[in-house]
């Protein structure tokens, strides 16, 4: 069943890991358990947040650094269960007519992704608000949503043949652009922490691309390699949106500098008189020496190079990667589906080295892990148990919406009746909101 969703790593028994979309926390699912960590130590330790007994996952999605969790088991691989981790009570689950290949947060939207089809849910009160069907068929469940609220974009894949990517506005429903990204299918995409620039690579994974989400331009275009042909596991941007890093089947990482500051002076001729005789005459010579050669030459001469690079052990190993700001210094983080984060610095200076800080087993119950407390008077949430897309694929939106507001009205905010949930639509409000952040102790509530 793994294998269908390209998932040989599930198949192996290997743990599955996945940031939240700030890198302030990491979900890691092994077998029989999901645990979650805070990076806000992550140099000397990992703290560990929440750890829990339950089936084995395949997707875990946390909301920033609220108690708000989306998780999918392989046991019921049609079916999202939204929990509040912290009071450990599930505020509502829906069943989709085939299996969940992706579940992407934001604070405004959540997305499920089959493959065939998007759901986009109104993440205050989970009713389905739009549906995208009959999209390009879609096995892996690519797709990407921005983290921002006000650049709410959702992108994935418009071509099974080309490297289209459909960019959809997920706050007025409606279709933003189009962008021809590459000849080949796609195998990657990622957005800034803004919204407004979207990263793409191909199935030839040699050229990775930087686009404006906003109007399809092209912004930058990096050179991953030159001989080989690989597989793009993970795209991230840095969130200070200067660095981008990519993870493939190899053992290498690269990270790529994004200049704006250089493309800038470059397309408007900002240059001074001073530097004529420097960039802008190498600029001058460089023009003129590719415009007599083929543009598949040419394009190889503009393209970016890494900044820097890390090398790891081995190759054919699924790998996470993020570059994040712990205690004021850059770091790259790398999770690996065999079982370990990596820390690293990154250099100031372009090809310098990337120093090891630190390697952590996710494996271990580490002494320093602290476990939230349970409050046991929440232990059951909101059991919407709705089903989406049914045999005809088409959403019952009244079910939904009864779903969404408990007792099928469709004005209330989840578990606001007497559904055996309590207080959980405060609660569930209060969570997507942040205003109950867990921290990595357990003195936070």
């Amino acid at each position: 069943m793994m294998s269908l969703l390209g998932r040989p790593d599930v198949d192996a028994g290997e743990v599955f890991v996945n940031f939240n979309q700030n890198i302030t926390s990491l979900a890691v699912a092994t077998s029989g358990s999901y645990s979650l960590y805070s990076l806000s130590s992550v140099d000397s330790t990992l703290d560990k947040i929440y750890n829990t007994k339950s089936d084995d996952l395949f997707l875990i999605e946390r909301l920033f650094e609220s108690s708000l969790v989306a998780i999918v088991s392989q046991r019921a691989p049609r079916k999202l269960k939204v929990c509040h981790f912290k009071k450990e009570s599930e505020i509502c689950n829906y069943s989709y007519s085939n299996t969940i290949l992706a579940v992407k947060l934001n604070r405004e939207r959540l997305v499920v992704c089959l493959e065939e089809s998007l759901y986009i849910h109104n993440i205050q009160d989970m009713k389905v608000v739009h549906t995208i069907r009959d999209t390009p068929c879609n096995q892996l469940g690519l797709c990407a949503l921005s983290s921002s609220s006000e650049h709410c974009y959702l992108a994935y894949p418009g071509s099974v043949t080309s490297g289209e990517v459909q960019i959809f506005d997920a706050i007025n429903l409606h279709a933003k652009t189009m962008i021809p990204a590459h000849d080949t299918p796609l195998a990657a995409i990622a957005f800034s922490p803004s919204g407004t620039e979207i990263a793409t690579a191909s199935e030839r994974g040699t050229v990775i691309r930087v686009f404006s989400s906003q109007d399809g331009s092209r912004l930058f275009e990096l050179r991953r390699g030159l001989k080989r042909c690989v597989s793009i596991v993970s795209l991230s941007f840095s969130t200070c949106a200067e660095y981008l890093v990519s993870s493939s089947n190899t053992e290498t990482v690269h990270i790529f500098r994004l200049d704006r500051s250089a493309a800038e002076n470059s397309d408007h001729g900002k240059q001074s008189s001073d530097d004529w005789m420097g960039y802008s005459f190498f600029r001058f010579l460089s023009k003129t020496v590719t415009s007599y050669l083929p543009t598949q030459v040419t394009d190889v001469f503009s393209q970016g190079r890494a900044f820097a690079s890390v090398t790891l052990p081995e190759a054919g190993v699924r790998r996470m990667c993020a570059i994040t700001t712990i205690q004021k210094q850059l770091r790259l983080l790398i999770a690996s589906q065999d079982g370990y984060l990596y820390v690293y610095s990154i250099p100031s200076v372009e090809g310098a080295e990337c120093q090891l800080l630190k390697r952590h087993d996710l494996r271990l119950d580490d002494s320093y892990a602290m476990d939230v407390k349970v409050d046991s008077h929440h232990t059951s949430g909101l059991n919407s148990n709705v089903s989406i897309g049914g045999a005809a694929g088409v959403p019952n939106a009244a079910a939904a919406t009864a779903a969404a507001a408990g007792d099928g009205k469709a004005n209330e905010k989840p578990g606001s009746s007497s559904s055996g949930g309590g207080n959980a639509g405060a609660s569930y409000a209060s969570a997507v909101k942040g205003d109950e952040p867990a921290g990595g102790s357990s003195s936070s509530t």
